[in-house]
């Protein structure tokens, strides 16, 4: 197993920043790193990845006012986010792929809570 820790997220107001981190053992060659939202009653969906040659996706919702970055050395992943609005309040998780090796497979966070309020 690989265990990815988050720390981050929390309340704030619309037009508001938050920042998200995800850090996992710096021994694993990780392929994609990214954040995935969740909100009540919705599919889970990809907010932004960073693969390991340095792409990175977007969704559509979040282009301009999300930020991913990746410390591939540390295994650490950053999410800031500006101009918070209330439909990006979810729970946000952590994803990561390890394409090799005898922890090969898709890993996830426990999540933290990001709630936006108008």
């Amino acid at each position: 197993q690989v265990q990815l820790v988050e720390s981050g997220g929390g309340w704030v107001q619309a037009g508001g920043s938050l920042r998200l981190s995800c850090s996992a053992p710096s021994d694993i060659f990780i392929g994609v790193m990214g954040w995935y939202r969740q909100a009540p009653g919705k599919e889970r969906e990809l907010v932004a990845r960073v693969l390991r040659d340095g792409t990175t996706d977007y969704a559509d919702s979040v282009k301009g006012r999300f930020t991913i970055a990746r410390d591939h050395a540390k295994n650490t992943l950053d999410l800031q986010m500006n101009s918070l609005k209330p439909g990006d309040t979810a729970m946000y998780l952590c994803h990561a792929g390890v394409p090799t090796g005898s922890k090969r497979g898709f890993y996830w966070g426990q999540g933290t809570q990001v709630t936006v309020s108008s």
